[in-house]
């Protein structure tokens, strides 16, 4: 699996404890509500987090609105970023949380806090118009050996690391279509749900998407989730978001009628016995 990589921030925190802001020793949570706004960092993947005609939108950051709101926080502002910089931009300070459906992995656990998944994922790969390599899965890429790209620092890219195959790494879903459309690779893996808005989208764009799959490796189905990312230290501001987080996926109505907007359907809601503790440490399936 990947670690994100960039500068840690001192952590200076004992285990616990809550992060303050360092001018005015006020706990994250605290100064976000006084200050009536969170700012969180998105990579630009749609239907996750998104700029449309200059808005930010997106089904991670209708959670992020309608959840942040719930704590006093009326307003959710965005900054882009390469996905691969985002932990980097989170431990930098560029922004208060990750709004990215990022994959719930051990090593990113190591270097922050993710909230309870919030979406389970499948892969899917975007192809040209017929499939002519036949390409089902990650096995059948390797078998293959066409030419794969995929995100750097996706959890495609881990899989490709793992089977052995050669990767062109992209910064954006836009980029791995370019690289499918104009020859660059053969195949671009990510999320099906990623691809199929795409194809959705860009429906004269000479490219299909195979139908969507649970990767595996050495024979071991691999869980995907995703969850909204915090710096370490900030566990008051995880855990109040994580209660109301709660109360939107137990309660699969309201869940759709936030994130369906943007495609997705219950086979994305959480496994409710899944959680980020186990993903955490690595737990497969």
């Amino acid at each position: 699996m990947a670690v994100m990589m960039g500068a840690v921030v001192a952590a200076g925190f004992a285990a616990g404890c809550t992060r303050t802001d360092s001018a005015s020793d006020e706990p994250t949570l605290e100064k976000l509500q006084s200050d009536g706004k969170v700012t969180v960092g998105f990579a630009g993947e749609a239907p996750y987090s998104f700029e449309e005609n200059g808005e930010l939108t997106g089904a991670t950051v209708a959670l992020h609105r309608e959840i942040f709101g719930e704590l006093d926080v009326p307003e959710v502002e965005g900054v882009n970023a390469d996905f691969g910089a985002l932990i980097p931009g989170l431990q930098a300070g560029r922004f208060d949380v990750v709004s990215a459906g990022m994959s719930i992995l051990p090593e990113r656990c190591e270097q922050a806090l993710f909230s309870e998944p919030e979406f389970n994922y499948t892969t899917a790969l975007m192809v040209p118009t017929g499939n002519p390599a036949n390409l089902s899965d990650m096995q059948s890429i390797q078998e293959s050996g066409v030419r794969m790209a995929a995100m750097t620092g996706a959890i495609e890219s881990d899989y490709a690391r793992e089977l052995g195959i050669d990767t062109l790494e992209v910064s954006t879903p836009q980029d791995g279509m370019d690289a499918v459309v104009n020859g660059r690779a053969d195949v671009f893996a990510l999320t099906g749900i990623s691809l199929n808005w795409m194809k959705q989208n860009n429906p004269d764009v000479p490219v299909d998407v195979t139908p969507s799959f649970v990767a595996e490796i050495d024979g071991v189905p691999q869980v995907g989730a995703g969850g909204t990312v915090f710096r370490q230290g900030d566990e008051e501001l995880r855990d109040a978001y994580n209660e109301k987080l709660r109360e939107i996926t137990s309660d699969p109505e309201r869940y759709l009628e936030i994130v369906g907007p943007f495609g997705f359907t219950e086979a994305e809601l959480p496994d409710p016995n899944l959680t980020t503790a186990q993903l955490c440490e690595g737990v497969p399936s």
